[in-house]
């Protein structure tokens, strides 16, 4: 069965740091472009970081040097730090392949001040 199941998310300060991880089952990481995206109440989902399958790393402009994206054979994740309230949001993993287009069902991220 194809699946990614998120975690790591919760309530932290403003300052703070956060690790989401994202469990991929029936997927191969290595032959997808592996993402999160996020979304906001009222929002649009948005994307924040992407590996593509050659390693290369794209982060969007407003987590670039806050937010790191990695992997491993089996989990996708997203270091979080320097946490915003504008950070705030659903956070997404996705796995998008030549013929595949998978999603998780998300983790709350909620930043207080």
């Amino acid at each position: 069965q194809v699946q990614l199941v998120e975690s790591g998310g919760g309530l932290v300060q403003t300052g703070g740091s956060l690790r989401l991880s994202c469990a991929a089952s029936g997927i191969r990481m290595s032959i997808h472009i592996m993402s999160w995206y996020r979304q906001a109440p009222g929002k649009q989902r948005e994307l924040v970081a992407f590996i593509r399958t050659d390693g290369s790393i794209r982060y969007s402009d407003y987590v670039k040097g806050r937010f790191a994206i990695s992997r491993d054979n089996a989990k996708l994740y997203l270091e979080m730090n320097s946490l915003k309230s504008e950070d705030t949001a659903v956070y997404y993993c996705n796995a998008k392949g030549l013929r595949s287009d998978v999603w998780g069902q998300g983790t709350q991220v909620t930043v207080s001040s």
